[in-house]
């Protein structure tokens, strides 16, 4: 196949007006269909769609017979009147191309049945039944695994569960789901199958998981070698404006049917309902209605904020030590008493512009830095990194428990097909490494390499791109330092201001508008990359959904690290780290002084930006979740006129309600996942960090919860195993949040230079009676500068002098220095290298130990527990022999007839006697 028909396997609109007027005149010559999907027949008509009025029964799940069940439905725009406008050509293609694709699917025989809106008589509502043999066709192509007998084992309880189960929703209202031995489906092994009812033997889920697989490679177009084919398309086309399978009832009224479940109800009073915020999410009717796909989320984000009540109690524990201990650190004390951070003059923080200032203006700043900088910290940020590995592990066992009791244990070996997309580009020819034979893929060796090639220069681009809009927020900084400084001082000296003055420094002030700024551009970035990373993902051609979506999400993820963090670790570990001292700064580009950190400190500054960004991108995504649905829908049914359900077919109530996203959960597990990097990477700078996520987490689960039941119309069900990617990923962040909060510790914080001081500088080495004390510490920790060394392009000016400032010959600044008249001055004292080489120790130190105790835990913890691994070898066994006995007793019952008629010819005396 050449380039150009290879690009043109998938395109929707490549052909001109002209060319699809000449097919729509003449006859469509239909060439061999797909080797594994069903087209029209060369030369045969197309079927035409049975058509039905609407029977007035608004909880009807059925077609208008009452039997055939509706496992899905599609919409189109009837456009037929619009034949003759000048977009009459496209429009006759849409038709011809709905018209094949539905016939199409008939001769698959799948059964469909039309029915016109009764709100808007442009919509055509098109029902789609899986018959029974369909169904059965199509389970053993999916490999699906059905049940073959109930499970009579004593099921395992874990420790999580025996804690949880008194939060659970009462039995009564949610029955419990039966356990069954289950295996592939095999249509000549039918009666192996345990089915009480063939209606019932397929679930809703199941059935409309299969509609959508035979809706996604059912062809739409052929011509010649070109085979189009692919719901998708043919939505993206506008060929059909929705998809989807039913809700089985009203969210908040129970539906009349006699045989409906009412799941949708039960799942919005027990679970999404405000008033059961505090129950246990009922996982299994949710992986009945959903999938487990959705059901592994919520699994996942329920354990997570479970996880987060501990991490939460000790965060606010030390944070309450803090602020209780905040007025009586000697410090903090030292800083604030007019004898002696009164008595300290500092020098200017920019040059001309910024005026000297005393230490004790600071007072303020330097108790709020008391509340995150102390020794409890440190503990909490050594406990945070035991947390995360303990969360991790118990996460696996957990996971486990579920992929037993789903049945998904071997999901991906056995079930999962290829993507119909990777399918469509199946053209070159290779050696099947593991069967020996031929099979067909999409590319070659060279062309793979091309494309993830050229994905991953792309994603490089980005992040870089991502730098240098931090590196314009830096630039920000730097300027707006300045204006904040010559103005914003004048301005708090105004009489109605003066009690904002100790709060408002310009470090502050900047640091405020760099973040929302930073935030915004975050924002942005995230929108555009969006599509660009689709498209590199859509380029290398994935071959199964789940290799799709790990491979978007590590881009995804990379991006997003990069825009979110970058500005956290530029405050963390850049900012004021490079500054010089008064009489010599540095510079960035020859024109902006480099910012020195807040009076208070850089982890001050670094709890701002925590703070503004986590609290900012929750608002965002509550507002993105819940008002945005909401917004559209009731946009949707004042344009359509609809007050109320009531009286409205359920495909028509459905399609009222938003469509879930191409890309499904992803922005749910990355908004978490980049919560759970705030909640570990930082958290020695912001102790409060889990209480927040776990107060956002409580939240989430309820309004992703009303979304998916109130909002969003059905998602497919879809398979999972496990969380996909996500797993190592967080894994990765476990392992980085150790380096980090040890440096935030070592290199942010004031807490190692403080104990620098207390064991080796506070006390005389000379002195036996000498104790160890902090008192001192301030004076010892600024180095002093003689303001005769200023040029005059860094000299203060006259005008911005301070009233009080004379005869004053020296200031201080922040930094270990020796002092102006010594041999070196203004080189590093030894007191910096003391502080250097203990910083670096401090380091080693806890990372070592920390990273030790995360090997014990991981490895002492088993992913499985034993007893889960026992049970599911016996059930395992216990299934092959129930298959085994099956297959026995049906060749018995087969050969049965043959063996009577042996024995009858035996027994035959003229037998005997022709004998």
């Amino acid at each position: 196949m050449s380039e150009a028909e290879d690009n043109d396997i998938l395109e929707l609109d490549s052909e001109t007006e002209e060319d699809v007027e000449m097919t729509v005149m003449t006859d469509v010559v239909y060439s061999e269909e797909l080797p594994t999907y069903k087209s029209m027949p060369k030369g045969q008509a197309v079927p035409k769609v049975e058509r039905a009025e609407f029977n007035g029964n608004p909880d009807s799940l059925f077609f208008n017979d009452g039997k055939r069940r509706i496992d899905f439905v599609l919409v189109y725009e009837d456009e037929s009147k619009s034949l003759s406008d000048k977009k009459g050509s496209v429009i006759r293609r849409k038709q011809r191309r709905r018209e094949f694709f539905e016939g199409s699917l008939m001769n698959m025989h799948v059964e469909l049945e039309a029915t016109k809106s009764v709100v808007d008589e442009k919509l055509i509502y098109v029902k789609v039944h899986m018959p029974f043999e369909v169904l059965c066709t199509y389970a053993e192509v999916m490999h699906i695994k059905l049940p073959i007998q109930p499970n009579d084992l004593a099921p395992q309880s874990s420790v999580y569960n025996c804690f949880t189960r008194h939060f659970y929703p009462s039995e009564d209202v949610i029955p419990k789901e039966p356990d069954f031995f289950t295996a592939p489906f095999r249509k000549d092994q039918l009666k192996c199958f345990y089915m009480k009812d063939k209606e019932q033997f397929f679930t809703p889920a199941l059935r409309s998981r299969m509609a959508y697989y035979i809706l996604s490679r059912a062809p739409y177009d052929v011509k010649g070698s070109v085979k189009k084919f692919g719901l998708n398309k043919l939505l993206d086309g506008g060929v059909y404006k929705a998809a989807y399978p039913l809700h089985d009832c009203r969210f908040n009224v129970k539906s009349k049917e006699p045989d409906c479940p009412n799941e949708r109800y039960l799942l919005y009073n027990e679970w999404a309902h405000p008033k059961s915020f505090y129950k246990m999410q009922p996982l299994d009717l949710i992986r009945k209605y959903f999938g487990e796909k959705i059901g592994i989320y919520f699994a996942w984000l329920g354990f997570y904020t479970v996880m987060l009540t501990l991490a939460a109690t000790v965060g606010l524990g030390c944070f309450i030590y803090g602020y209780t201990t905040r007025e009586s650190s000697t410090w903090s004390k030292e800083v604030c008493d007019p004898e002696i951070g009164g008595e300290i003059i500092m020098c200017p923080q920019c040059d001309q512009i910024c005026p000297y200032w005393r230490l004790n203006t600071t007072c303020e700043s330097s108790k709020r830095l008391c509340i995150f900088d102390n020794y409890g910290t440190l503990v909490f940020a050594i406990f945070m990194s035991v947390w995360v590995t303990l969360f991790l592990e118990f996460w696996k066992r957990y996971q486990a428990e579920l992929e037993h009791d789903w049945d998904t244990v071997e999901f991906l070996q056995q079930e999962e097909q290829p993507r119909p997309e990777y399918e469509a580009k199946c053209v070159y020819e290779r050696e099947n490494p593991v069967t020996k034979e031929t099979e067909k893929v999409p590319y070659t060796a060279c062309g793979k390499c091309m494309r993830v090639s050229c994905g991953i220069g792309t994603v490089l681009f980005w992040v870089l791109l991502i730098i240098a809009s931090v590196v314009g927020v830096i630039v920000y900084r730097l300027a707006m330092f300045i204006t904040f400084s010559s103005k914003l001082r004048t301005e708090l000296n105004r009489k109605e201001l003066e009690p904002f003055k100790e709060y408002i420094t310009p470090q502050m002030a900047t640091s405020i508008t760099a973040s929302i700024i930073s935030f915004i551009f975050i924002m942005i970035l995230n929108c555009v990359y969006e599509r660009v990373a689709i498209w590199i993902t859509d380029f290398e051609l994935p071959r199964t959904k789940t290799e799709y979506e790990n491979s978007l999400t590590l881009k995804m993820f990379l991006f997003q690290f990069v825009n979110y963090y970058s500005s956290c670790f530029y405050i963390a570990f850049f900012k004021g780290k490079v500054v010089g001292y008064p009489g010599q700064p540095v510079y960035w580009f020859g024109a902006f002084r480099n910012e020195e950190c807040d009076p208070g400190g850089c982890l001050t500054e670094l709890t701002t930006q925590l703070s503004i960004i986590m609290t900012g991108k929750a608002i965002w995504n509550n507002i993105q979740e819940v008002l945005m649905p909401w917004v559209k829908n009731l946009i949707f049914r004042h344009c359509t006129q609809v007050g109320s359900e009531k009286g409205f077919p359920r495909w028509e109530q459905d399609y009222q309600l938003q469509p879930i996203g191409k890309l499904g959960l992803f922005y749910e597990y990355l908004e978490m996942v980049i919560q759970f990097g705030f909640v570990t990477l930082f958290v020695a700078s912001f102790p409060l960090a889990p209480l927040l996520a776990l107060f956002n987490n409580l939240c989430e689960i309820r309004v992703d919860a009303w979304k998916f039941t109130t909002q969003s119309r059905r998602v497919v069900p879809e398979k999972a195993q496990d969380i996909g990617a996500w797993q190592p990923i967080l894994q990765g962040v476990s392992i980085l949040a150790v380096v980090t909060n040890a440096a935030i510790i070592a290199f942010t914080s004031d807490m190692i230079p403080r104990l620098v001081y207390y064991w080796a500088f506070s006390a005389s080495p000379y002195s036996d009676g000498s104790e160890h004390t902090m008192v001192g510490y301030i004076n010892n920790s600024l180095s002093i500068f003689n303001i005769s060394d200023f040029s005059e392009t860094k000299r203060p000016n006259e005008d911005i002098t301070p009233y009080w400032f004379n005869n004053i010959t020296t200031c201080r600044y922040r930094d270990f220095r020796y002092p102006p008249g010594h041999p070196k001055q203004y080189d590093f004292s030894i007191y910096y290298w003391h502080v250097i080489a203990a910083k670096l120790a401090f380091m080693i130190v806890v990372e070592h130990i920390v990273y030790f105790t995360k090997f014990i835990l991981a490895y002492v913890i088993p992913d499985v527990p034993e007893a889960l691994k026992e049970q599911i070898k016996r059930e395992r066994y216990l299934t092959q022999v129930i298959l085994h006995e099956t297959n026995i007793k049906q060749f018995k019952e087969l050969m049965k007839p043959v063996a009577d008629n042996l024995q009858n010819e035996i027994e035959d005396p003229e037998l005997e006697l022709k004998l």
